[in-house]
């Protein structure tokens, strides 16, 4: 068995796509790779097809169905011990999955890793996030979160989850879109879980650059979290 499964969802990602699949086989770590193409209408299709060889599974939507669809396509393919959703923008360094991989195996008690953009910073003067309105945002739907799931997290909606895979592959993922992030946090805690975190390089990118989530988006993530903690359970 291959100690990691990297899931990596990608839609229109042509001027990231190659630079972070290089990153991710320069991991020395026994991986798993699966790439899903969720109908990219740019050249990403084409940059994946380029590490075919090395990728281990690429699946392909026939149309935009979002991210949680896409990590739900991949899901019946793991087989690593572990596995971690990888955005393909390089927003998060992959380098920090080999701290969280460190972490999680060295105390047995850990079954969920987050990678914290914020812990141990100061989270209103970091520039990572590029405006405090994203910060404020983050932090008001990380105590909302932490509130419904009786957690104590410092960043619910990082992108670095790390995940035993016999936990993540029991989950009935049903959100297609990035509401797939507090779905997961909200089934995870339902099942008992207790998530820890360790912190994590980060470098936002602007929406002229390509970022995705908008503010509506954390309107849908509320929603989540509700219907899941109170309404749908499984």
């Amino acid at each position: 068995m291959k100690l990691l499964t990297i899931i990596i969802p990608a839609y229109n990602e042509t001027r990231t796509i190659s630079k972070l699949l290089t990153k991710i086989f320069n991991l020395n770590i026994k991986k798993q790779v699966i790439v899903i193409d969720d109908n990219s209408s740019d050249d990403t299709k084409n940059k994946i097809l380029k590490f075919k060889k090395k990728i281990d599974k690429i699946i392909y939507h026939k149309k935009n169905l979002g991210k949680g669809a896409a990590i739900k396509s991949a899901q019946k393919f793991i087989k690593g011990k572990y596995v971690i959703i990888q955005d393909a923008d390089l927003e998060y360094n992959p380098k920090d999955i080999l701290i969280m991989l460190k972490k999680i195996i060295a105390d047995k008690n850990i079954n969920v890793l987050y990678g914290s953009r914020v812990l141990q910073k100061k989270r209103y003067q970091s520039k990572d996030f590029l405006s405090l309105d994203r910060v404020f945002f983050n932090h008001v739907l990380t105590i909302f979160s932490n509130l419904i799931n009786f957690q104590n997290l410092t960043d619910a909606h990082t992108c670095y989850k790390l995940v035993s895979s016999k936990i993540f592959k029991k989950i009935n993922f049903q959100e297609k879109k990035f509401s797939f992030c507090p779905e997961l946090t909200t089934k995870l805690s339902n099942l008992g879980y207790n998530i820890t975190e360790v912190p994590i390089s980060y470098k936002g990118r602007s929406f002229e650059e390509g970022k995705k989530i908008r503010y509506t988006d954390g309107i849908e993530a509320i929603k989540t979290l509700i219907k899941y903690k109170f309404f749908s359970r499984r």
